[in-house]
């Protein structure tokens, strides 16, 4: 295999699939000339020309827009927002147009369409573009939502997504374009809707995806080395949840911690939660845990940032705990 940056897997997803199918199109803010704000479009411009690579004005709700209707027209679009927290913007479209356009025209018009773009915090950029919306899009039914933490899952998924003849809201990170991982040469897809579990073990069951899966990586790590072990589950897709996995794991661990970048009122850790006790309560040796960013607007300062966010020491705190 090689050895790729995770936006490198991203520009090779979108470009296999636009080579494969003329239907489809990407359109977004600095998408074509500047290849893209965090270099995932690198060369799209050169090799598929500026009909199927558009730059957009700073207009989320138009650009998205246009994309849903071109939909009933026969294209498959892929809409880069710069960040989620700009797709606040377009949201109507997303919700009230992409989501629910198979039920209201019953059946007439499916709506294959990819949102994707960096979700949650990047740093120092404070409260109003440091915000997760994974669980905000979940919430829609008729969405597909997807979260991978490393490159290879990134393209397998993002093909995944563009072939699907659902809207799909597929979430990146800033802090991941950088990230290095195996990617295959040749062609692959991987389901939308199967969690994967990187590591198995014995003693909890710990959830996480996105970014902050490296922290549940890094503490699984920690705590093999006192003898601690964790069985850890990449979730990848948030919509629809392969809620079966993880009650698999726990059926053998008889543990659950949860680790999330998002803020801990109604997210997906309160979903997994729910759905853990009701159906194997009877499995659970110690209350769940789930970790989660402080119940604030994220701060801008590296000090209080770093308080904000949960980490791997937190998880391993928690792990302990339920160990008792």
């Amino acid at each position: 295999m090689r050895t790729i940056q995770f936006r490198e897997a991203i520009c090779e997803a979108m470009s296999e699939e636009m080579r494969r199918d003329e239907s489809i199109y990407l359109m977004g803010e600095e998408v074509a000339e500047y290849n893209g704000a965090y270099k995932a479009s690198k060369g799209m411009l050169d090799e598929f020309g500026e009909k199927r690579v558009i730059d957009t004005p700073i207009s989320e709700l138009g650009f998205a827009g246009i994309g849903v209707g071109s939909t009933m027209t026969g294209n498959r679009p892929i809409i880069e927002f710069m960040t989620f927290n700009f797709a606040l913007v377009g949201i109507d479209q997303i919700i009230n147009n992409a989501a629910k356009i198979r039920q209201m025209s019953a059946g007439q018009f499916p709506c294959p369409i990819v949102f994707r773009g960096p979700t949650a915090s990047a740093g120092q950029l404070a409260a109003t573009h440091s915000q997760a919306f994974e669980s905000w899009y979940a919430n829609c039914p008729g969405l597909k939502v997807i979260v991978p933490s490393n490159p290879y899952d990134a393209k397998g998924l993002l093909k995944a997504a563009i072939r699907d003849d659902d809207p799909v809201i597929f979430m990146e990170s800033e802090q991941m374009y950088g990230d290095k991982g195996e990617v295959p040469d040749g062609e692959y897809v991987l389901p939308i809707g199967v969690a994967d579990i990187t590591r198995t073990g014995t003693d909890v069951t710990l959830v996480s995806f996105g970014k902050i899966f490296k922290e549940a990586t890094a503490a699984a790590e920690i705590l093999e080395k006192e003898n601690i072990s964790v069985e850890l589950i990449d979730l990848r897709t948030i919509r629809p949840l392969d809620i079966n996995t993880i009650l698999e794991s726990v059926k053998r661990t008889n543990r659950l911690v949860i680790l999330e970048e998002s803020w801990p009122f109604g997210n997906i850790s309160t979903e997994i939660t729910y759905q853990v006790q009701s159906q194997i309560f009877d499995y659970l040796d110690a209350p769940i845990i789930k970790i989660n960013t402080a119940d604030t607007p994220a701060p801008y300062s590296p000090v209080l940032l770093a308080e904000w966010l949960p980490n791997r020491d937190d998880v391993v705190r928690a792990i302990k705990k339920v160990m008792l």
